[in-house]
């Protein structure tokens, strides 16, 4: 059979350096740290004591207070984001065939503070099993999906993807691949993760994770640099509307680019640390390329998934250079987890977005926060450090890697008729 094409017809994002998509790009482009002193709980006994938060976020604005105490931070993220991504493509779903618009939404961890809080409250009691009834549909990482199919009344494939890291990455794959064989026509996806509490920090740091750069928050995520700690938490939502190309031309859509690739693969080394030689990586880039029917030439930009900590930076810069060889060093590449902090499996839409907006702008958004050069990491690969740097962007890939070995790309191109 003929696959369809996709396109991107509205972006939503809910980020530690912006509310709404215009706001998340423009501190990108400028090397906005999103990086504090976290607000959420007192970090007095912990090793880390800052993340990337979201800023003056209340989801009374997206939702009644009824409502919003039913939920998880992680769905307030999803809901935001998604109500910006629906209003971005102009979906008038009085007017389409909602039995054909499907809704895939990638979580790594979903309601953990709600499962933290629940299991507090009941190792404070005297035993008598007192839980939310909420507790379960709060904190299951498929309900995000789920409230958005309710709000809108979209009847199409409905599920959440879980591969850590890579989750929302997977989802577009997945909404990508839906679309094209023809089982649907829109497909809202995405991903969110809220996970900065005392049990989402405390067990990172308890893997030595994250980073500890506590006098200096803002400098913190710092992908690439020899003095890279770990990363940096981060939290929020990205929503990616994609759409069937005639379904999006039919009813007059603008359109940001064309989605054309995805690969999957898995490390199959280790349950957080990434293979050293990154074959996971090199694989999973070949089949995104293999998969889009490009070459590594027709590639100019890539968002690494860089992640700022001292092993993985290495392991993904191998792979891109035995994978693209003298291509690799012309490419701009750039990871802007060193503004944003890792949004672990909300990473992968927040991050697809800006690889769309460089697709559609000319421009690359920095690496920023690099002081110093690492001796394993080839001087030659042009990282974007430090500031955004203008070029012609006509297809850009976008990497995500998560713990348990998975790996997931994407690929984005300028849209041609």
């Amino acid at each position: 059979m003929e696959l369809k094409r996709v396109v991107v017809t509205g972006l939503g994002a809910l980020t530690p350096i912006g509310n709404t998509v215009p706001e998340y790009w423009d501190n990108l482009i400028n090397g906005v740290s999103g990086a504090a002193p976290i607000t959420r709980y007192d970090t007095t006994l912990f090793k880390t004591k800052f993340a990337c938060e979201v800023k003056n976020f209340n989801p009374e604005d997206f939702m009644d207070k009824k409502e919003a105490r039913k939920l998880d931070p992680f769905v307030h993220f999803a809901l935001a984001a998604t109500d910006e991504g629906v209003k971005d493509a102009g979906l008038d779903f009085e007017k389409l065939d909602t039995n054909r618009i499907g809704v895939i939404w990638g979580s790594g961890i979903g309601g953990l503070k709600t499962f933290f809080d629940e299991v507090v409250n009941f190792a404070k009691g005297d035993g008598t099993p007192r839980f939310n009834p909420f507790f379960i549909p709060k904190m299951i990482l498929d309900i995000a999906p789920g409230h958005i199919s309710i709000k809108y009344g979209l009847r199409g494939p409905n599920f959440s993807t879980v591969s850590a890291c890579a989750s929302s990455t997977n989802a577009l794959i997945d909404s990508f691949n839906y679309l094209r064989l023809g089982m649907a026509d829109v497909i809202v996806s995405g991903g969110s993760e809220a996970i900065i509490n005392e049990a989402g920090m405390g067990g990172f740091n308890a893997m030595h994770a994250l980073s500890t750069r506590n006098d200096d928050p803002t400098t913190a995520s710092r992908p690439f640099d020899k003095d890279r700690d770990g990363f940096v938490a981060g939290e929020g939502a990205g929503c990616i509307i994609l759409e069937e190309l005639e379904h999006a031309k039919a009813r007059g859509a603008k359109i940001y680019a064309e989605i054309v690739g995805g690969g999957m693969s898995a490390d199959a080394n280790h349950i957080t640390a990434p293979h050293p030689e990154g074959l996971g990586a090199k694989l999973v880039m070949t089949n995104a390329l293999r998969d889009a029917g490009l070459t590594t030439s027709d590639i100019d930009y890539i968002n690494v998934h860089g992640t700022s900590t001292p092993l993985g930076d290495i392991s993904e810069s191998k792979a891109i250079i035995a994978l693209f060889a003298e291509n690799a060093y012309k490419l701009n590449i750039s990871s802007t987890k060193s503004m944003t902090g890792h949004l672990l499996g909300a990473a992968g839409a927040v991050e697809a977005i800006a690889a769309i907006l460089a697709v559609k702008n000319d421009i690359i958004p920095p690496t920023i926060n690099h002081f110093t050069d690492d001796p394993d990491v080839d001087p030659k690969l042009n990282l974007t450090f430090n500031k955004a740097q203008k070029r012609v962007v006509r297809a850009a890939l976008s990497n995500t890697f998560g713990f348990g070995g998975h790996n997931a790309s994407v690929i984005f191109k300028k849209y041609q008729e």
